[in-house]
């Protein structure tokens, strides 16, 4: 017991009056706007647009 007070007094020696800080990053607040997703034919035209690339480079450069 004896121990566990001179450990108090040892960390509170060097504290400010009022230890809490505010949080620098918050956590919670205002709900988010749900995240848009694209459609399945953006994925399409973007499988589409890498397969021709590949294709045009291998045509222009054999």
């Amino acid at each position: 017991m004896a121990d566990d007070r001179r450990e108090e007094a040892f960390y509170e020696r060097d504290r400010p009056e009022r230890p809490t800080l505010k949080e620098d990053r918050p956590r919670g607040g205002k709900p988010k706007a749900p995240a848009k997703h694209r459609g399945p034919w953006f994925a399409v035209a973007v499988v589409a647009v890498v397969i021709l690339l590949i294709i045009l480079g291998i045509a222009l450069f054999p």
